[in-house]
Order: C-alpha cells, then structure tokens, then sequence
C-alpha cells in the first residue's frame, strides 16, 4: 500500500514542479499578489478630490472651505463658478465631491439664522458615497456647534460654559480601524482556496487528456490510494502557500497575530479538504481540462462574492445566508481572521472548524464515488 501511495506522490510531485512556469504560478504569483492587493484592497476614503462653489466668498465661507481642507479627508482641487461645472468635473470623474456655499451665507450666520450648504456626491458607488457624506456632515456639524457657542459667549458673557457631553470610543482588535487589517488575511484565504481548487480540478481530467488514465486502472493503486495521492502533493503546497503569505502579511504589512499557529494549521488542513475536494470533484465530472477550469471559475467566483469578503453575510437576503453555510471560504474566513485579530481559541471557532471538516469530508467522499464511475 505505501509504496503504491509513495509512487503516486513522486508521480504527481513531478508532473507538478518540472514545468518552471507553473513553479512560479505556484509559488511566486501568490507573493506578487497578496503583495499588490494588500496594497490596493483598501476601503479607507481620503483625499477625497472636492470641488467648492463659494457664493458667499465670505470669511465665515472660506474657513468651512478651510477646514474641509485641513481635515485629511477632503482635497479641494477645484474652486468653480457654476452648477454646470460641478456637473461636468462629476461627470468625467474628475471630483467625487462639491461644495455649493450660496449667498447669504455669512449674513445668516450674523443674524442667528439657518446657513444652508450643499454638499454633492458622486454616488456611483453607495458606499463610499455615505462615507464621503458623513465626513462632510460631521465637519459641518462641528463648525455649526462652534459658531453657536460663540454666538451664546457674546451673549452670555465669557463666563458662561456650554454643557458638553463627552464621548469616549474604543475599537477592539483593530485601534486604528484600518482595513487593510481586515481584507489581508481575506485575500490570503482566497489566493489558497484559488491555488489548489484549480490544481486539483486539473488532476484527474489531465489524466484521462494525456491517455495515462487507462494506465492507472490496470494498476492494483485503490480509488482512495489515488485520490489520496492526488490530494496529498497540493495540500503541502496549500500548507506552503499559507507558510509564506502569513509570514508577508506578518512582517511586510505589519497585520497582527494575536492567536495560536498550530490552530492556524489544523484550521488550514480542514479548510484543504473543502478546497481540495470541490477541485477533485470537478475534475472526475469533466471531460477536458479547461472544461475543468471553467467550472472551477464558475465555482470560486460566487464563492468569493457569497464568503463575507466585501459584503456582511448578515445584509444577505436570509435564503442566500442558508446557501452560504456550504461555502467553505465563509468559515475560513470567520477563522482566519479570527486568529490573526482577536486571537480567538477552538472554543469560539469551533463550529466553523467542524463545518470545514463536514464539507471536505463529504465532498472528498462523492469525488471517490465518481472516481470509481468513471473508471467503470
């Protein structure tokens, strides 16, 4: 039995890394990207590019104009004189953002009145829109509050005191609320799952493409003897893959990790299974090789999209959340970055761990039953 098995593993290990490029896919491709992602996968919104249309052109104008500037967020790249102009800078994408100031704002200020400002966004994308909108609403606020305590100072008398209530927040497990915290170890887990879904949706069919499938029946190598020297050489290098994007996210992107590494690998291995199996899977119903490859596509793309990457799983209608449980990425994901932010145990992760463990089980199970249809 070992020595079939041991002869299956040599086999597979050489077909895989004789070929220079598909070294490089391997192991080079998966640096390069976390690297280019962990740069560009960034939800924070600053620098907003802004437009003002002051018609005030008055102080109280210019210092709201000021602190919008002064505040990080926004950019003042354009001073306009028409509605239209904001329209055409929105328009070619240009500004996300314009401040329209009308006349009489500082004269309504003086008098104790309503100051209206208009603020214009660029809401082709949702959400940085509200985001850009709650920026610009909290500066305005603060400037309003400031103007009206002023206001009751000159009134009151210097001695006079506004009562204030004072807010103190705290963010757990990522101070400074940065995202690239949070999307890292998420592209980690999509790059594994990308890597040995695609390897393993390749391996049998290539089999039968290159005509040694006929060679490998006469053989006396059993169905999980086969199977288990497929899977074994691409979860090492799934292992590996993990191995050095962590230590990337570690020490290049300074992404903190507060849990246990040995759970990290056994969360992995389970995590393998799902990968690993759905890409044996594919490979047994497949008559060619990019038949298989575009399954696997077809597979990982609402995986992705379905795993709580980008969109809270909780804002999903409640059917598709149901649909989301067989989705091996969504608990990698709950683990993964449970472990490298809030340093959570098995006592918290425990149940997506036995969901993984469920999946990759199952799946590899029907990936040997339609293993021994084919060959039949």
């Amino acid at each position: 039995m070992f020595t079939r098995l041991k002869s299956m593993l040599i086999k597979e290990f050489i077909q895989i890394l004789r070929d220079a490029k598909m070294r490089a896919v391997i192991f080079i491709v998966p640096l390069f990207q976390i690297i280019v992602f962990g740069y560009a996968v960034n939800t924070d919104v600053k620098h907003i590019a802004t437009a003002v249309y002051d018609l005030d052109n008055s102080e109280q104008s210019r210092e709201l104009a000021a602190r919008l500037q002064q505040s990080g967020y926004f950019d003042i790249i354009e001073r306009v004189d028409s509605v239209g102009a904001i329209r055409d800078l929105i328009d070619h994408g240009r500004v996300k953002a314009a401040v329209q100031i009308n006349h009489g704002f500082s004269a309504a200020i003086a008098g104790g009145r309503t100051a209206a400002v208009q603020v214009i966004v660029d809401g082709t994308d949702p959400n940085t829109a509200r985001i850009v909108l709650s920026y610009a609403v909290k500066i305005i606020r603060r400037y309003s509050d400031q103007l009206l305590v002023a206001r009751e100072v000159r009134r009151r008398g210097a001695a006079w005191q506004p009562l204030e209530l004072e807010l103190q927040s705290r963010s757990w497990f990522n101070e400074n609320l940065e995202s690239r915290n949070y999307y890292v170890p998420g592209v980690m887990a999509q790059l594994v799952m990308i890597v040995t879904m695609m390897l393993s949706a390749m391996s049998v069919v290539r089999e039968k493409e290159v005509g040694t499938m006929e060679q490998i029946i006469v053989t006396p190598i059993r169905r999980w003897e086969f199977i288990l020297g497929k899977t074994l050489p691409f979860a090492l290098i799934g292992y590996l893959n993990v191995a050095m994007v962590t230590a990337l996210a570690a020490f290049w992107f300074d992404i903190p990790l507060r849990g246990n590494l040995l759970l990290l690998g056994a969360a992995t291995g389970v995590y393998l299974l799902s990968t690993l199996g759905f890409g044996l899977f594919i490979s047994t119903v497949s008559r060619s090789q990019q038949q298989a490859m575009l399954s696997a596509t077809m597979f990982m793309f609402p995986a992705m999209l379905l795993s709580g990457f980008a969109f809270p799983v909780e804002n999903m209608p409640e059917s598709i959340q149901y649909l989301t449980w067989i989705n091996p990425l969504r608990h990698y994901l709950v683990i993964i970055r449970g472990i490298f932010l809030k340093g959570v145990g098995i006592e918290v992760l425990w149940l997506q761990i036995a969901v993984l463990a469920a999946l990759g089980i199952s799946i590899l199970a029907i990936a040997v039953y339609r293993f021994r249809k084919t060959v039949a």
